[in-house]
């Protein structure tokens, strides 16, 4: 024991806590996990018992792996308000499990094209064996309040993109925005390709939009490599697929109210009427150090829908009737065009911007 019977030597704390005597003096150098009590002559560290709760918890984060200066805020939130310390960590693994979707996708990739050249094949041959296309539509409409459409949309043979621009030059941030995503439908290049591809474009779309002050613009977009789909998304336009009957949202928003919703402190219904409901987080705007998008690669299928809207759809449209006239409509130009119908149907609050796409066999 220490200077203080109640006290625990660095040892004693160590094999209490299963974290070594080296991890702790290194957490203590970094501030995280200090002892009570220095020996003046010695240098030898003891802890108070009721530290060990500390001790674990920087143990289970670590095995989380999340980082120190993480780790820190987290206990300091944890020392006054538990709740908010919960929500913390729920956040950081919910951006966690996006980061981890976006190698997993890249990773099944690696594995799909390494097993391909094994059994003597590669992407192009397997292609041709499997021959798939887009059929496609792209709509926009001002709404039933707005002055001027904000809303950029873009449906070609491989690119299909909304843009949802804000501020003065909002329309100009949109359209530009996807200018710059438009050169790639002349590109070749593989699925392991495409993601690079679609960011470094991105970065050329923030640089686009940096000489219009006070504007911006969201984006999501799709490209296509004959077999496979690149997704690029930034702000909270979204994508959803219909496959076998279901519709799934494949973008996570970047907002306030979705952040809120990550942590637990929203839910869905309340996040509707919320009045940040449209306070971004992340959106391209010209700054000198872009935010990262989001970037995923999507196997298609023969008989897919891709739905690609701006939030003056889906903030008045419920899910259950975007699925329906997504299952029911079956040219993309009608279903983009009663999609729009049924937002000015529920006031047209707002510009609105819809891409319906069809993956079909050739």
């Amino acid at each position: 024991m220490g200077p203080d019977t109640g006290l625990l030597t660095i040892g004693a704390f160590a094999r209490a806590s299963r974290l070594s005597a080296k991890t702790l003096r290194r957490y203590d150098e970094q501030g995280l996990l200090c002892p009570v009590h220095v020996d003046p002559f010695t240098g030898y560290r003891y802890y108070a018992p009721a530290q060990l709760e500390h001790a674990r918890l920087v143990a289970w984060l670590r095995r989380i792996g999340m980082p120190l200066a993480r780790i820190r805020s987290v206990c300091e939130l944890y020392a006054t308000d538990a709740d908010a310390a919960a929500r913390d960590i729920r956040a950081y693994w919910a951006r966690v499990e996006a980061e981890t979707a976006a190698r997993r996708d890249l990773a099944a990739f690696l594995v799909d094209r390494l097993s391909t050249e094994t059994a003597g094949k590669d992407d192009s041959m397997s292609q041709l064996n499997a021959p798939l296309g887009l059929r496609c539509a792209a709509r926009s409409d001002r709404g039933l309040v707005r002055d001027t459409n904000q809303d950029s949309v873009y449906a070609g043979p491989r690119l299909l993109a909304v843009a949802d621009g804000y501020g003065g030059g909002g329309a100009r941030a949109g359209s530009a925005a996807i200018d710059a995503l438009r050169p790639l439908e002349s590109v070749s290049a593989d699925s392991g390709e495409l993601l690079n591809l679609l960011a470094d474009a991105v970065r050329m779309a923030n640089h686009a939009v940096q000489d219009l002050p006070d504007s911006g613009t969201t984006l999501t977009a799709l490209l296509w490599t004959g077999s496979r789909l690149g997704l690029v998304h930034i702000g909270d336009t979204r994508a959803y697929l219909l496959r076998g009957g279901q519709l799934f949202r494949i973008t996570h928003d970047h907002t306030v109210v979705q952040s809120m919703i990550d942590d637990g402190s929203l839910t869905e219904d309340e996040a509707r009427s919320h009045p940040q409901r449209a306070l971004l987080l992340k959106a391209l705007d010209g700054a000198p150090s872009p935010a990262a998008p989001d970037l995923h690669l999507h196997d298609a299928q023969a008989g897919d829908r891709y739905v690609l809207c701006t939030d003056g759809l889906f903030t008045v449209v419920p899910e259950a009737e975007l699925r329906r006239v997504s299952a029911t409509v079956a040219d993309p130009d009608e279903a983009a065009r009663a999609l729009i119908a049924l937002a000015n149907e529920a006031g047209g609050p707002d510009n609105t911007g819809c891409v319906v796409a069809d993956v079909v066999e050739l």
